[in-house]
Order: structure tokens, then sequence, then C-alpha cells
């Protein structure tokens, strides 16, 4: 990849974390380039419709194109349309959150959800972003799916959770993490109690296409962890297979189902 496009990407990414904008310098100073290239480089961001300044500091912001192709994406993969029923179906019964996310050769992320809490707390997550693989119960189970060299050659890849920005019982090490990533492969269902977020309990189990290879997706139910118990994770476990079961079955009509992670070929030797 050229050195201009990885600055692109890198400063779309850092845009996309920030909806009111980042100065310049900010920009700049952060990934590491110089600011005339970063200026030029949102000049003609800006110029394509990608990016803008906002009025009242100058500081410079995604427009909502990225958001737009996105989403237009989504709708002709036909996902939406195949997987909201199902979804709906298990968030109304449990009244928890019901959220799909779907392997992008190596990283998940979350494109649709259901809400099944209507009153009192509720977990509304950023949506579109991916998952992070050492702290949630959808890194987890997937990673469970994967040989062991794999999943930690992933875990290193995206980098550890540090309990300051996620939960209180992130694992800390990639042993941790594999001894969770173990149990999930015994249990078929990954459980987390508080590694993302402080309060937030979760569970996750992967959408088994057949004649794919692996894993195109993981479905996973999160909520407050005082309504979303251990003991209320555990009873809902079998639902969650069988949506998930479910789920596999209408993949097959969307092409978005179809980047399960294949294991990397190995370097050639040198003669």
């Amino acid at each position: 990849m050229s050195g201009v496009m990885e600055r692109t990407l890198a400063i779309l990414e850092r845009l996309a974390t920030d909806v009111a904008g980042v100065p310049l310098a900010t920009l700049a100073d952060e990934l590491d380039m110089p600011r005339s290239a970063a200026h030029r480089l949102l000049t003609d961001l800006a110029a394509h419709g990608y990016v803008r300044q906002s009025r009242e500091r100058g500081d410079y912001m995604l427009t909502t194109k990225l958001v737009s192709l996105g989403l237009n994406y989504l709708k002709q993969s036909g996902v939406v349309d195949l997987t909201q029923p199902i979804l709906d179906r298990l968030a109304e019964a449990s009244g928890e959150l019901v959220r799909l996310g779907v392997v992008d050769v190596d990283h998940i992320t979350w494109v649709a959800l259901s809400q099944g809490a209507t009153t009192g707390l509720r977990y509304d997550p950023d949506h579109g972003i991916d998952a992070k693989l050492s702290c949630t119960s959808a890194g987890h189970v997937w990673l469970s799916t994967l040989p062991e060299d794999d999943a930690i050659a992933l875990l290193t890849k995206q980098g550890l959770a540090k309990t300051t920005e996620y939960g209180p019982n992130a694992p800390t090490s990639i042993a941790a993490v594999m001894k969770c990533v173990r149990q999930a492969r015994k249990d078929g269902v990954a459980f987390a109690t508080e590694t993302y977020a402080r309060g937030l309990n979760a569970m996750s189990t992967p959408i088994m296409a057949p004649g794919r290879g692996g894993a195109v997706g993981v479905l996973a139910m999160s909520g407050p962890s005082v309504r979303l118990t251990e003991e209320k994770m555990r009873r809902w476990a079998p639902e969650l297979v069988a949506t998930a079961a479910d789920l596999a079955r209408a993949s097959a009509a969307s092409p978005l189902f179809h980047r399960a992670y294949s294991r990397p070929e190995p370097a050639a030797r040198a003669a």
C-alpha cells in the first residue's frame, strides 16, 4: 500500500472517532505526518466530499458520504432484510439487545441489531464498529473457531484491551484471553462479565454457515449486568444457539456472509 493511501485511510479512521472534529495540528501530530502533507490530503478529501471543516473552529470532520456508502452497501447485500426479523424475535423474547456481527477476513463488524428493552436500563452501542477481540464475547467465540496459532496472531495484531479503557474484567494477557477462548470452544458460547465495559454483560455464539469453511459471523446478546445476569445468560444460551442456526440458514442468500477467515498461505521459502 502506498504511503499516500496509508495516510489517507489513517485520517479517515481517526476522524471517524470524533464527530466534533479534529484540528489539523492534532491530526498531523497523532498520525506522525507533516502538517503540510496532512493539509493536502484533507483538501483532496474535502474536494471529493468526504471531509469538511466546521464553521466554528475550522476543525476537520467526516461528512455523511462514507456512512451513506456503507448503508447502501448493507442495503444491497440484503443482510438487514434477511436477518432483522430473526434478531427482533430473540430481542423481544429476551428483553435484551441482540446484535449481528459479520466476519470480514480478519475482524468482526457489527452490521445489525435489535433492542429488546423498551423501558428502564438499555445498552445502546456504537453501530458499524469492529469488535474488540480480546475483551468481548464476540471476539472470544469467533477466535474459538480458529486454529490457536491464528487466534493468537489476530489478537497480537489488534492488541489487548486496557482495563482503563474497557471493562474491569478485561483479560490483560494473551494467555488470559486464550483461556476464555478455550472455554468458549468447549461451551459453544462465550460469556463475558464486565470485560468490555463496567456494568455490561454479554454472550455470543458463532454463525457457522455450511460449506463456508468456518464462522461467517457471530450473534451476541448484551445488556446491563444487573439485569442480564450470569444466570439469565445461561438460561438463554440455548435460544441464542438456535437463533444463530436460523441466521446461518438465512446467510446463504446474502453475499455479505462469504468472508469466513481462511488461514494465510505460508511464506514461500527462498531458493
